[in-house]
Protein backbone atom coordinates (compact mmCIF):
# COMPACT_ATOMS: atom_id res chain seq x y z
CA UNK A 1 0.00 0.00 0.00
CA UNK A 2 1.81 3.45 -0.81
CA UNK A 3 1.17 6.98 0.49
CA UNK A 4 -1.84 7.36 -1.94
CA UNK A 5 -3.57 4.18 -1.22
CA UNK A 6 -3.12 4.73 2.67
CA UNK A 7 -4.32 8.79 2.28
CA UNK A 8 -7.60 7.10 0.39
CA UNK A 9 -8.80 4.80 3.30
CA UNK A 10 -7.67 7.83 5.40
CA UNK A 11 -10.06 9.87 3.91
CA UNK A 12 -12.64 7.28 3.72
CA UNK A 13 -12.34 6.79 7.10
CA UNK A 14 -12.70 10.39 8.32
CA UNK A 15 -15.42 10.61 5.88
CA UNK A 16 -17.98 8.26 7.70
CA UNK A 17 -16.50 10.05 11.15
CA UNK A 18 -17.47 13.06 9.78
CA UNK A 19 -20.32 11.94 9.67
CA UNK A 20 -21.15 10.25 12.58
CA UNK A 21 -19.80 13.79 14.32
CA UNK A 22 -22.74 15.90 15.92
CA UNK A 23 -21.73 19.54 14.88
CA UNK A 24 -21.18 19.14 11.19
CA UNK A 25 -20.91 23.12 11.36
CA UNK A 26 -17.77 22.87 13.53
CA UNK A 27 -15.84 19.97 11.54
CA UNK A 28 -16.37 22.03 8.13
CA UNK A 29 -14.60 24.54 9.54
CA UNK A 30 -12.30 22.67 11.46
CA UNK A 31 -11.16 20.76 7.87
CA UNK A 32 -11.64 24.23 6.00
CA UNK A 33 -9.12 25.90 8.06
CA UNK A 34 -6.71 22.60 7.61
CA UNK A 35 -7.06 22.97 4.13
CA UNK A 36 -6.14 26.71 4.01
CA UNK A 37 -3.09 26.09 6.12
CA UNK A 38 -1.88 23.14 3.62
CA UNK A 39 -1.66 20.83 6.33
CA UNK A 40 -3.72 18.08 7.72
CA UNK A 41 -5.38 17.12 11.24
CA UNK A 42 -1.45 15.72 12.23
CA UNK A 43 0.08 18.83 11.10
CA UNK A 44 2.00 16.78 8.25
CA UNK A 45 1.51 18.10 4.87
CA UNK A 46 -0.42 14.97 2.60
CA UNK A 47 0.09 14.29 -1.43
CA UNK A 48 -3.46 14.98 -1.88
CA UNK A 49 -2.66 18.96 -0.39
CA UNK A 50 0.34 19.04 -3.08
CA UNK A 51 -1.79 17.21 -5.46
CA UNK A 52 -4.33 20.19 -5.26
CA UNK A 53 -1.65 22.71 -5.19
CA UNK A 54 -0.30 21.19 -8.19
CA UNK A 55 -3.19 20.53 -9.84
CA UNK A 56 -2.79 16.93 -10.70
CA UNK A 57 -3.88 13.14 -9.67
CA UNK A 58 -2.31 11.92 -6.41
CA UNK A 59 -0.72 9.27 -8.59
CA UNK A 60 0.77 12.11 -10.60
CA UNK A 61 2.33 12.83 -7.04
CA UNK A 62 3.20 9.41 -6.39
CA UNK A 63 5.53 8.98 -9.50
CA UNK A 64 7.44 12.79 -8.82
CA UNK A 65 8.44 11.45 -5.02
CA UNK A 66 8.95 7.97 -6.62
CA UNK A 67 11.17 9.31 -9.58
CA UNK A 68 9.07 7.62 -11.94
CA UNK A 69 10.33 8.90 -15.57
CA UNK A 70 6.10 8.15 -16.48
CA UNK A 71 6.05 12.28 -15.59
CA UNK A 72 6.68 15.27 -18.75
CA UNK A 73 9.29 18.05 -17.46
CA UNK A 74 7.10 20.48 -16.71
CA UNK A 75 3.93 18.48 -14.46
CA UNK A 76 7.33 17.26 -12.40
CA UNK A 77 8.55 20.70 -12.14
CA UNK A 78 4.79 22.18 -11.26
CA UNK A 79 4.57 19.14 -8.57
CA UNK A 80 8.22 20.01 -7.29
CA UNK A 81 7.35 23.40 -7.01
CA UNK A 82 4.20 22.55 -5.06
CA UNK A 83 6.15 20.69 -2.91
CA UNK A 84 8.32 22.89 -1.94
CA UNK A 85 5.85 26.11 -1.28
CA UNK A 86 3.89 23.18 1.49
CA UNK A 87 6.64 22.29 2.70
CA UNK A 88 5.98 18.55 1.90
CA UNK A 89 8.16 15.77 2.97
CA UNK A 90 7.81 12.00 1.59
CA UNK A 91 7.21 9.43 4.83
CA UNK A 92 10.82 7.70 4.38
CA UNK A 93 8.96 3.80 6.25
CA UNK A 94 6.29 4.25 3.51
CA UNK A 95 8.59 4.97 0.83
CA UNK A 96 11.10 1.78 2.12
CA UNK A 97 7.96 -0.30 2.18
CA UNK A 98 7.45 0.16 -1.57
CA UNK A 99 10.81 0.67 -2.80
CA UNK A 100 12.30 -2.36 -0.14
CA UNK A 101 14.87 0.56 0.50
CA UNK A 102 15.66 2.48 3.79
CA UNK A 103 17.42 5.69 1.77
CA UNK A 104 20.22 5.53 4.20
CA UNK A 105 23.81 4.88 3.86
CA UNK A 106 26.40 4.16 6.35
CA UNK A 107 29.64 5.95 6.77
CA UNK A 108 32.65 3.87 8.58
CA UNK A 109 35.73 5.62 9.58
CA UNK A 110 38.16 4.53 12.17
CA UNK A 111 38.84 7.78 13.38
CA UNK A 112 37.36 11.82 13.20
CA UNK A 113 40.46 13.03 14.60
CA UNK A 114 42.01 14.42 11.28
CA UNK A 115 40.41 17.25 9.67
CA UNK A 116 40.51 15.43 6.35
CA UNK A 117 38.02 12.73 7.97
CA UNK A 118 35.96 15.46 9.20
CA UNK A 119 35.56 17.21 6.46
CA UNK A 120 34.83 14.15 4.08
CA UNK A 121 31.92 13.67 6.88
CA UNK A 122 30.15 16.77 6.58
CA UNK A 123 30.52 16.63 2.80
CA UNK A 124 29.64 13.51 2.50
CA UNK A 125 26.10 14.04 4.94
CA UNK A 126 25.47 17.24 2.15
CA UNK A 127 25.90 15.18 -1.01
CA UNK A 128 23.48 12.71 0.44
CA UNK A 129 20.55 14.74 2.38
CA UNK A 130 20.80 16.52 -1.45
CA UNK A 131 19.99 12.66 -2.94
CA UNK A 132 17.57 12.48 -0.64
CA UNK A 133 19.70 9.67 1.74
CA UNK A 134 20.16 9.79 5.40
CA UNK A 135 23.63 9.37 6.65
CA UNK A 136 24.59 6.78 9.22
CA UNK A 137 28.09 7.19 10.86
CA UNK A 138 29.67 3.75 12.15
CA UNK A 139 33.12 4.17 14.26
CA UNK A 140 35.12 0.85 13.34
CA UNK A 141 38.17 0.66 15.13
CA UNK A 142 40.04 -2.56 14.27
CA UNK A 143 37.02 -4.34 13.45
CA UNK A 144 35.66 -3.25 10.31
CA UNK A 145 33.66 -6.29 9.93
CA UNK A 146 31.84 -5.56 12.91
CA UNK A 147 31.16 -2.16 11.64
CA UNK A 148 29.50 -3.96 8.86
CA UNK A 149 27.36 -5.86 10.63
CA UNK A 150 26.16 -3.13 12.64
CA UNK A 151 25.24 -0.99 9.77
CA UNK A 152 23.29 -4.28 7.74
CA UNK A 153 21.24 -4.24 11.49
CA UNK A 154 20.45 -0.61 10.66
CA UNK A 155 18.60 -1.72 7.41
CA UNK A 156 20.91 0.54 5.64
CA UNK A 157 21.14 0.44 1.59
CA UNK A 158 24.85 0.87 1.67
CA UNK A 159 28.31 2.03 2.78
CA UNK A 160 30.79 4.58 2.15
CA UNK A 161 34.51 2.74 3.54
CA UNK A 162 36.46 5.99 4.02
CA UNK A 163 40.15 6.35 4.18
CA UNK A 164 42.51 4.71 6.94
CA UNK A 165 39.37 2.08 7.03
CA UNK A 166 39.60 0.73 3.75
CA UNK A 167 43.26 -0.64 5.00
CA UNK A 168 40.93 -3.06 7.07
CA UNK A 169 38.44 -4.15 4.58
CA UNK A 170 39.50 -7.28 3.95
CA UNK A 171 37.76 -9.55 0.88
CA UNK A 172 36.61 -12.04 3.56
CA UNK A 173 34.59 -9.79 5.35
CA UNK A 174 32.89 -7.74 2.63
CA UNK A 175 29.02 -8.40 3.81
CA UNK A 176 27.05 -9.99 0.77
CA UNK A 177 24.66 -8.09 -0.37
CA UNK A 178 25.84 -4.60 0.87
CA UNK A 179 26.77 -2.67 -1.84
CA UNK A 180 30.37 -0.93 -0.44
CA UNK A 181 32.01 2.54 -2.23
CA UNK A 182 35.84 2.59 -0.82
CA UNK A 183 37.56 6.09 -0.44
CA UNK A 184 41.10 5.64 -1.13
CA UNK A 185 42.19 1.91 -2.00
CA UNK A 186 43.75 0.43 -5.10
CA UNK A 187 41.61 0.16 -8.09
CA UNK A 188 42.43 -3.25 -8.25
CA UNK A 189 41.06 -4.49 -4.94
CA UNK A 190 37.56 -5.02 -6.54
CA UNK A 191 35.81 -2.36 -4.80
CA UNK A 192 34.06 0.79 -6.53
CA UNK A 193 37.14 3.34 -6.02
CA UNK A 194 36.68 7.03 -5.53
CA UNK A 195 40.20 8.65 -4.54
CA UNK A 196 41.91 12.21 -4.97
CA UNK A 197 44.54 12.43 -7.36
CA UNK A 198 47.24 12.02 -4.12
CA UNK A 199 50.32 10.92 -6.37
CA UNK A 200 49.92 13.78 -8.71
CA UNK A 201 49.54 15.88 -5.79
CA UNK A 202 52.53 14.97 -4.21
CA UNK A 203 54.47 15.06 -7.19
CA UNK A 204 53.83 18.83 -7.81
CA UNK A 205 54.83 19.29 -4.60
CA UNK A 206 57.27 18.10 -4.83
CA UNK A 207 58.55 19.49 -8.17
CA UNK A 208 57.69 22.74 -6.80
CA UNK A 209 60.46 22.62 -4.79
CA UNK A 210 63.38 21.22 -6.66
CA UNK A 211 62.34 24.44 -8.93
CA UNK A 212 63.03 26.93 -6.05
CA UNK A 213 66.54 25.41 -5.98
CA UNK A 214 66.53 22.76 -3.44
CA UNK A 215 69.14 19.82 -4.22
CA UNK A 216 66.87 17.52 -2.44
CA UNK A 217 63.46 17.42 -0.66
CA UNK A 218 62.55 15.23 1.99
CA UNK A 219 59.07 13.67 3.25
CA UNK A 220 56.92 13.44 6.25
CA UNK A 221 55.03 10.55 5.36
CA UNK A 222 51.49 9.22 6.69
CA UNK A 223 50.99 5.81 8.00
CA UNK A 224 52.69 2.36 6.35
CA UNK A 225 49.41 1.31 5.85
CA UNK A 226 47.00 4.44 4.81
CA UNK A 227 46.49 4.03 0.82
CA UNK A 228 46.52 7.72 0.45
CA UNK A 229 49.85 8.24 2.57
CA UNK A 230 51.45 5.49 -0.09
CA UNK A 231 50.35 7.28 -3.00
CA UNK A 232 51.49 10.60 -1.63
CA UNK A 233 55.38 9.16 -0.57
CA UNK A 234 55.00 7.05 -4.77
CA UNK A 235 54.31 10.72 -6.21
CA UNK A 236 57.74 12.35 -4.09
CA UNK A 237 59.26 9.59 -4.76
CA UNK A 238 59.24 9.04 -8.08
CA UNK A 239 59.80 12.64 -8.88
CA UNK A 240 63.00 12.87 -7.28
CA UNK A 241 63.78 9.45 -9.07
CA UNK A 242 62.81 11.20 -12.35
CA UNK A 243 64.98 13.88 -11.58
CA UNK A 244 68.08 11.68 -11.05
CA UNK A 245 67.92 12.28 -7.19
CA UNK A 246 68.10 9.12 -4.54
CA UNK A 247 65.76 9.87 -2.14
CA UNK A 248 66.55 10.13 1.28
CA UNK A 249 64.24 7.83 3.72
CA UNK A 250 61.19 9.53 5.04
CA UNK A 251 60.17 10.23 8.14
CA UNK A 252 56.53 8.93 9.22
CA UNK A 253 54.21 10.27 11.16
CA UNK A 254 50.76 9.19 11.72
CA UNK A 255 48.68 12.52 10.44
CA UNK A 256 48.47 14.51 14.01
CA UNK A 257 50.50 17.85 14.84
CA UNK A 258 52.35 16.04 17.39
CA UNK A 259 53.46 13.43 14.84
CA UNK A 260 55.10 16.20 13.16
CA UNK A 261 56.57 18.33 16.04
CA UNK A 262 57.78 15.12 16.67
CA UNK A 263 59.35 14.42 13.26
CA UNK A 264 61.38 17.82 13.58
CA UNK A 265 64.86 16.41 14.77
CA UNK A 266 65.10 14.29 12.34
CA UNK A 267 64.63 16.56 9.79
CA UNK A 268 66.85 19.31 11.13
CA UNK A 269 69.28 19.06 8.12
CA UNK A 270 66.61 19.44 5.26
CA UNK A 271 66.04 22.15 3.47
CA UNK A 272 62.87 21.41 1.87
CA UNK A 273 60.17 19.06 3.28
CA UNK A 274 57.07 17.71 1.63
CA UNK A 275 54.38 16.92 4.50
CA UNK A 276 52.02 14.24 3.55
CA UNK A 277 49.51 16.40 5.39
CA UNK A 278 48.81 20.21 6.78
CA UNK A 279 48.91 18.99 10.39
CA UNK A 280 51.79 17.35 10.48
CA UNK A 281 53.42 20.37 9.03
CA UNK A 282 51.60 22.50 11.03
CA UNK A 283 53.60 20.62 14.47
CA UNK A 284 56.33 20.23 12.01
CA UNK A 285 57.09 23.94 11.71
CA UNK A 286 56.31 24.71 15.25
CA UNK A 287 59.32 22.40 16.24
CA UNK A 288 61.88 23.67 13.97
CA UNK A 289 61.00 27.05 14.67
CA UNK A 290 61.86 26.00 18.97
CA UNK A 291 64.76 24.80 17.18
CA UNK A 292 66.09 27.07 15.84
CA UNK A 293 65.26 27.31 11.84
CA UNK A 294 62.84 29.56 10.28
CA UNK A 295 60.66 28.63 7.76
CA UNK A 296 61.05 29.46 4.80
CA UNK A 297 64.31 31.31 5.25
CA UNK A 298 66.17 28.36 6.81
CA UNK A 299 63.67 25.07 5.51
CA UNK A 300 60.74 25.16 2.65
CA UNK A 301 57.21 23.32 3.75
CA UNK A 302 54.90 22.16 1.39
CA UNK A 303 51.81 20.45 3.23
CA UNK A 304 48.91 18.53 1.32
CA UNK A 305 45.21 19.11 2.25
CA UNK A 306 44.98 22.94 2.47
CA UNK A 307 42.90 22.49 5.74
CA UNK A 308 40.41 25.87 6.87
CA UNK A 309 43.48 26.90 9.17
CA UNK A 310 46.81 26.41 6.29
CA UNK A 311 46.31 30.29 5.44
CA UNK A 312 46.09 30.99 9.10
CA UNK A 313 49.49 29.25 9.39
CA UNK A 314 52.35 31.32 10.39
CA UNK A 315 53.62 31.36 7.68
CA UNK A 316 51.04 30.71 5.83
CA UNK A 317 51.22 26.85 4.16
CA UNK A 318 51.60 26.10 0.99
CA UNK A 319 50.14 23.35 0.07
CA UNK A 320 48.29 20.72 -2.22
CA UNK A 321 44.41 21.25 -2.16
CA UNK A 322 42.19 17.80 -2.00
CA UNK A 323 38.54 19.08 -3.30
CA UNK A 324 36.55 17.30 -0.12
CA UNK A 325 33.46 18.41 -2.02
CA UNK A 326 34.26 16.93 -4.89
CA UNK A 327 35.69 13.55 -2.95
CA UNK A 328 32.56 12.89 -0.94
CA UNK A 329 29.85 13.69 -3.79
CA UNK A 330 31.41 11.65 -6.44
CA UNK A 331 31.31 8.51 -3.40
CA UNK A 332 28.05 9.24 -2.82
CA UNK A 333 26.80 9.59 -6.43
CA UNK A 334 28.43 6.48 -7.08
CA UNK A 335 27.01 4.37 -3.82
CA UNK A 336 23.24 6.11 -4.84
CA UNK A 337 23.54 5.34 -8.88
CA UNK A 338 24.36 1.47 -7.71
CA UNK A 339 21.67 1.61 -5.21
CA UNK A 340 19.18 2.50 -7.62
CA UNK A 341 20.82 0.44 -10.66
CA UNK A 342 22.16 2.32 -12.86
CA UNK A 343 25.88 0.79 -12.50
CA UNK A 344 24.58 -2.65 -12.18
CA UNK A 345 25.36 -4.25 -15.38
CA UNK A 346 29.19 -2.73 -15.24
CA UNK A 347 29.87 -4.10 -11.76
CA UNK A 348 28.52 -7.64 -12.66
CA UNK A 349 30.35 -7.28 -16.20
CA UNK A 350 33.73 -6.88 -13.08
CA UNK A 351 34.10 -3.34 -15.47
CA UNK A 352 37.56 -1.10 -13.74
CA UNK A 353 35.32 1.53 -11.46
CA UNK A 354 37.00 4.27 -10.64
CA UNK A 355 37.19 7.70 -10.20
CA UNK A 356 39.79 10.18 -9.39
CA UNK A 357 39.59 13.58 -8.05
CA UNK A 358 42.23 16.07 -9.20
CA UNK A 359 44.21 18.01 -6.52
CA UNK A 360 45.67 21.82 -6.89
CA UNK A 361 49.36 23.24 -5.55
CA UNK A 362 48.20 25.97 -3.54
CA UNK A 363 51.10 28.33 -3.17
CA UNK A 364 51.37 30.59 -0.02
CA UNK A 365 54.66 31.69 1.96
CA UNK A 366 55.75 28.40 3.70
CA UNK A 367 58.11 27.98 0.69
CA UNK A 368 60.87 30.34 -0.66
CA UNK A 369 64.11 29.35 -2.49
CA UNK A 370 67.20 28.15 -1.77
Amino acid sequence: MDEWDELNRLTKAGARASGRASSGASTGRADSARADSGRSSSGRVSMAMVAGRAGVSGQTVSRVVNGSPRVDPATRARVEKAMAELGYRPHRAARALRTGRTQTIGLVVTTLATVGNSRMLQAAAEAAEDRGYALLLVTAGDAVADAFERLRDQGVDGAIVLNEASALTRAEDRPDGLRLVVVDAPAESGLRVVHSDHAGGAAAATRRLLELGHETVWHLAGPADSFAAAERERGWRETLESAGITPVPPVRGDWSAESGHGASAALMPATAVFSANDQMALGLMRGLAERGRSVPDQVSVIGFDDVPDAANYRPPLTTVRQDFTALADAAVGALVAEIEGAEAAATEQGAALQDIIRTALIERDSAARA
